[in-house]
């Protein structure tokens, strides 16, 4: 039995669509609420040392980015047993996750990646069946 899975990604949320031979399972993965914030959100945090001092930048990244790896791990615990994956969002996510499974040894199970504004969890699921051909449907 083969497994095709495609997501749709962003630092928010993920909609992951897996495909047999005869069923579909449709999942939404949210981020953390804390990873939802961008790295500039952290800007009015505070430090311990005086009242008017910030958290370097590159502390605020390394939060934020350890938080969007929580994120891009559980959409990769739902891809362990799929054959092929396909990888569509609007910004940077899919660049980062796709890194994340090639740290990971799933690599070489990515067959497409593309740029893709926001959609249903519908339209995820048809475009994947689109992807994937009449084996998917």
């Amino acid at each position: 039995m083969t497994i095709n899975a495609g997501i749709w990604i962003d630092h928010h949320k993920a909609v992951v669509v897996l495909i047999t031979d005869g069923a579909e399972v449709t999942e939404v993965i949210l981020a953390d609420a804390e990873a939802t914030n961008s790295p500039d959100s952290y800007s009015n945090e505070r430090n311990s040392h005086g009242q008017n001092e910030f958290i370097a930048e590159d502390k605020r990244e390394r939060k934020a980015m350890i938080h969007f790896i929580k994120h891009y791990d559980n959409v990769i615990a739902h891809l362990h047993f799929a054959d092929s994956i396909l990888i569509m969002g609007p910004g940077q996510a899919k660049g980062e996750l796709s890194k994340r499974l090639e740290g990971m040894n799933l690599k070489g199970r990515v067959s497409h990646i593309e740029a893709a504004d926001k959609m249903t969890d519908c339209q995820v699921a048809a475009h994947v069946r689109e992807v994937f051909g009449p084996a998917a449907k």
